[in-house]
């Protein structure tokens, strides 16, 4: 009898551990699934403004619900999504108060559309616009992952809680080089909602739309969640060096890196013969700068000999500015042929503004690609004109013959006229 007990327990035992076994890998499997998934904060304002009746006959505050509806209906299945609200809570007439009032809706991980429903359904025009705090809390919001992050805000009046500018918020954010994009949404806007919310879309790569309709809300908050799910390309973190011999040396792909005013950083790629490099740089000017800029790439041989530019400049009406290049490496006979070493230069001319800070550098990404280079059989700009040629005497052989009958023709009714 206690020794069947004792087997028994064993099996038991045995059973036991199995599970434990296969549930710590599914565990795990689940964990890192949560960590990639692409994370979505929307951020509604619910300030005392969104009572106003101009959307479609009734409230802006009725549209913005109709539309979550939908969009939490529409919502894909691995997306990450949180709402957050601000101007939901306060409706007295202090400031500071009225400035911290920006609260978690419904936290951002696997959505609950019923509970997700039921929240946004007891929200009611309130008090202040905190745009500001209630991006920073928002960014906040979408810590950790390294999935795709993004910040929809949704708003019907330009902040009211300066001197915290919302767009300095914007640029300080995407400062922290931690991939998080955000999009703005304008209900009814007038000029100088307008250029805030530009500003705070185009600080951080994101995008401003106006919205006068319901049905024009739901169909771009829905294509920017779908849009979060889609999937990105995350940069390679890089240290550019301040000389071509001290350089990293870069594969094709995607690269970020901080480049600080007027300053130079240099990258290495090897290219074979018969390769084509084609690179280009983007640089954000991610703070205040000063009008009238440029960014210059150069690819360059290792002993400084410049082989091609490229370049471009603004005049502060754009807060990323970008050029690129190509550089064809000719085929060689020897099979053997070692590759050349290019060094790639990225110098900026921006200059901040009285009173901005200078560090970190502004954001830089580069992007690095080496391909087969072109046929000269089938390349058309290998010959210049290439097939252009054809056309070009086809063209004038067209002109030479409608001359001559131009001119015959003419001679006739000449002779014609005389002759009458």
């Amino acid at each position: 009898m206690i020794r069947t007990q004792r087997l028994a327990a064993g099996v038991c035992a045995l059973l036991a551990a199995l599970t434990a076994g296969l549930a710590f890998p599914a565990g795990a499997v689940a964990d890192e699934t949560t960590a990639l998934a692409p994370k979505v904060d929307l951020v509604l304002d619910v300030s005392g403004s969104m009572r106003t009746k101009d959307i479609d006959g009734g409230t802006r505050m009725a549209a913005a619900k109709q539309a979550f509806n939908e969009v939490l209906d529409a919502t894909p299945e691995n997306v990450l999504l949180g709402i957050r609200t601000l101007g939901a809570d306060y409706p007295g007439d202090d400031q500071k108060t009225g400035c911290k009032d920006t609260a978690q809706l419904y936290p951002v991980g696997p959505l609950d559309r019923t509970e997700a429903k039921t929240a946004v359904a007891t929200l009611s025009p309130t008090g202040w616009t905190p745009i500001g705090p209630a991006l920073l809390k928002a960014a906040d919001d979408l810590d950790g992952g390294t999935g795709s992050k993004r910040i929809v805000l949704i708003s019907d009046g330009e902040d009211t809680c300066a001197p915290l500018d919302p767009c300095e918020v914007a640029r300080e954010i995407a400062a922290k080089g931690i991939g998080l994009t955000i999009d703005t949404l304008g209900l009814v806007p007038n000029t100088k909602m307008r250029q805030q919310l530009s500003c705070i879309a185009e600080a951080t790569g994101g995008t401003y739309t106006s919205v006068e309709h319901t049905e024009e809300l739901t169909d771009k908050v829905n294509q920017l969640v779908d849009r979060a799910a889609d999937p990105v390309v995350t940069p390679v973190a890089t240290d550019g060096a301040d000389s071509c011999a001290k350089a990293p040396t870069l594969k094709s792909g995607l690269y970020t890196d901080r480049e600080e005013f007027g300053q130079e950083r240099w990258y290495r790629v090897d290219v074979e013969p018969g390769q084509e490099l084609r690179a280009s740089v983007s640089v954000a000017a991610d703070r205040t700068m000063n009008p009238d800029y440029g960014v210059l790439l150069r690819a360059v041989t290792v002993h400084g000999r410049e082989i091609v530019r490229g370049e471009s400049a603004g005049n502060g009406r754009t807060d990323v500015i970008s050029t690129g290049l190509r550089y064809p490496k000719a085929e060689s006979d020897d099979e053997e042929a070692p590759a050349e070493t290019v060094c790639l230069q990225v110098t900026n001319a921006f200059s901040a503004a009285s009173g901005v800070k200078t560090t970190p550098g502004m954001p830089v990404e580069l992007t690095v690609d080496v391909v087969d280079g072109p046929s000269q059989a089938s390349d058309v700009a290998s010959f210049g004109l290439g097939r252009g040629w054809w056309l070009l005497g086809l063209l004038v052989l067209v002109g030479f013959l409608a001359g001559l009958v131009w001119g015959w023709l003419s001679r006739w009714r000449v002779a014609v006229w005389r002759t009458n």
